[in-house]
C-alpha cells in the first residue's frame, strides 16, 4: 500500500532530475586543442545542467542513467562527472544516481565507473550493481532500479520496488528502460523494453529517451542534456526536469547554450547541373549560424552533375560551420553510394523482420538475435 492522492497533497518534495548526459560522447571529426568538439559540448552541457539543477533549490537530485557514454570512461570524462558531483556535494543536496544502458558493464564482475565515484562520494546513493535499492530522503522514498542485464531481472526489481512502497512517503521510481508506449526513432544498445504499466509508484522518472515526454499522468522521461544527432529531435529543447510531489507536476527546464543542429530537410535538385547545385546549396545555407552543425538532403540528384560539383566551392560556403553533412539522393537507386549509419541498423532490421511471413513469436526471436549481433558490431567499432 502507498500513500493516497490526498496524502500526496500534503507531502511536498521538490526533485530535480538529470538524464542521459553521456559525458565522453564524441561525434563529427572536428577537434580543437586536441579534443573532439562535440565531446567538449557534452561536458559543458553536463556541468551547465548541474548548475541548473542546483538553481531549482531542490530537496534532492537524481541522475537517471547514462551519465557516461561508456562503461569505461576516459580519465577526462571521469573528472568532469566528478567535478559536477563535487559541486552538488558542496551545495549539501542529496543525490541518488542509477547506471544506464551505456555506462553499465556488460559482464558481471566488471568494475563500474560508479563504483569509483561511490568511493569518493559515500554519502550519495549510487546504484549500479544490477540490483534494486531504495533510499528514504525527507518525505520521499526513491526506488532505484539501475540497468539490468536482462528483462527478467528488471521485472523482478520492479516487483521488489512495488513491494517496498512506503505508506508515509511519496514513492518515486527511477529506472532506465525503453517503454512500449513510446516509439523512438532508433533502437539503442542493450535496451530493456517494458510496459509502463509494470512501473508501480506514486511517480516515476525515467532515463534513456532523450526528449522530455510524459508517458502517463505520473510517469515521465526526463530527457537528455544535449542533442546527439539528427535522429535525436534537435528541434526539441534539452535540459533537466523538476518534479513537485505536491502538485504532481513534472516540468522541463531547458538548458541554454547548446550547439545548434539544424536539419534543412529535403530540397529538390531535379534537373539541376553542377553550377545550379552549388547555387541551391548556397541559398539553403544563407541563414545558417556560425559553428553550427547542418544537414542538407538533396532529392532527385543527377549523379553525373553531382560528380562535377567543385568540392572547394562547398568548403568555402560552409567554412563558418562546425560540420556540414550533405546527403544526395540520386535519381537512380542503383547509384546510391552512402551506407546507413550502423547506429540506425537495429530499427531497419526490426522493420525488415516485421515484413517477413513468420509467426509473431519467431519474429520477436529473430529481431532480438539480429539486434544483439548489430549491438556487438557497434561496441566493437
Amino acid at each position: 500500500m502507498s500513500v493516497t492522492k490526498a496524502d500526496l497533497g500534503e507531502i511536498r518534495v521538490k526533485i530535480a532530475a538529470l538524464g542521459d548526459a553521456h559525458v565522453g560522447r564524441s561525434s563529427y571529426p572536428v577537434a580543437r586543442e586536441g579534443v573532439n568538439v562535440r565531446e567538449r559540448d557534452f561536458e559543458s552541457s553536463f556541468l551547465g545542467a548541474v548548475e541548473l539543477l542546483l538553481a531549482q533549490d531542490p530537496d534532492l537530485i537524481l541522475f537517471l542513467g547514462d551519465v557516461f557514454d561508456f562503461p569505461r570512461p576516459s580519465f577526462r570524462s571521469f573528472r568532469i562527472v566528478q567535478k559536477g558531483m563535487f559541486r552538488i556535494s558542496e551545495a549539501g543536496v542529496p543525490l541518488v544516481a542509477i547506471s544506464g544502458n551505456h555506462d553499465t558493464p556488460r559482464l558481471v564482475g566488471t568494475e563500474s565507473p560508479y563504483g569509483a565515484l561511490h568511493d569518493v562520494f559515500p554519502g550519495f546513493g549510487l546504484v549500479y550493481r544490477q540490483r534494486y535499492e531504495y533510499f528514504d530522503i525527507g518525505d520521499a522514498r526513491i526506488h532505484a532500479i539501475p540497468q539490468m542485464l536482462s528483462y527478467e531481472e528488471t521485472v523482478e526489481a520492479l516487483q521488489l520496488a512495488s513491494a517496498s512502497k512506503s505508506m508515509t512517503r511519496a514513492n518515486v521510481v527511477i529506472t532506465h528502460p525503453r517503454v512500449r508506449q513510446l516509439a523512438p526513432s532508433y533502437a539503442d544498445i542493450n535496451e530493456i523494453e517494458l510496459d509502463a504499466e509494470q512501473i508501480k509508484g506514486d511517480f516515476a522518472l525515467l532515463g534513456h529517451y532523450h526528449c522530455h515526454t510524459r508517458i502517463k499522468d505520473n510517469i515521465w522521461y526526463v530527457g537528455s542534456t544535449d542533442t546527439f544527432s539528427f535522429g535525436d529531435s534537435p528541434d526539441r529543447p534539452k535540459g533537466i526536469a523538476v518534479l513537485d510531489t505536491n502538485s504532481g507536476e513534472c516540468s522541463h527546464v531547458p538548458l541554454s547554450g547548446q550547439r545548434d543542429l539544424v536539419d534543412l530537410g529535403f530540397v529538390s535538385a531535379l534537373g539541376l547541373g553542377p553550377k545550379d547545385l552549388v547555387g541551391l546549396i548556397e541559398a539553403q545555407l544563407k541563414d545558417s549560424k556560425s559553428d553550427s552543425i547542418v544537414r542538407l538532403r538533396l532529392d532527385g540528384v543527377d549523379p553525373g552533375a553531382y560528380r562535377l560539383v567543385d568540392p572547394a566551392a562547398i568548403r568555402d560556403m560552409t567554412s563558418h560551420l562546425l560540420y556540414f553533412k550533405l546527403e544526395p539522393a540520386y535519381l537512380s537507386a542503383a547509384m546510391e553510394v552512402e551506407l546507413p549509419a550502423i547506429e540506425s541498423m537495429p530499427v531497419k532490421w526490426e522493420r525488415f523482420v516485421e515484413l517477413q511471413d513468420l509467426p509473431e513469436e519467431e519474429k520477436a526471436d529473430v529481431t532480438r538475435m539480429g539486434i544483439d549481433y548489430i549491438n556487438k558490431a557497434v561496441e566493437a567499432s
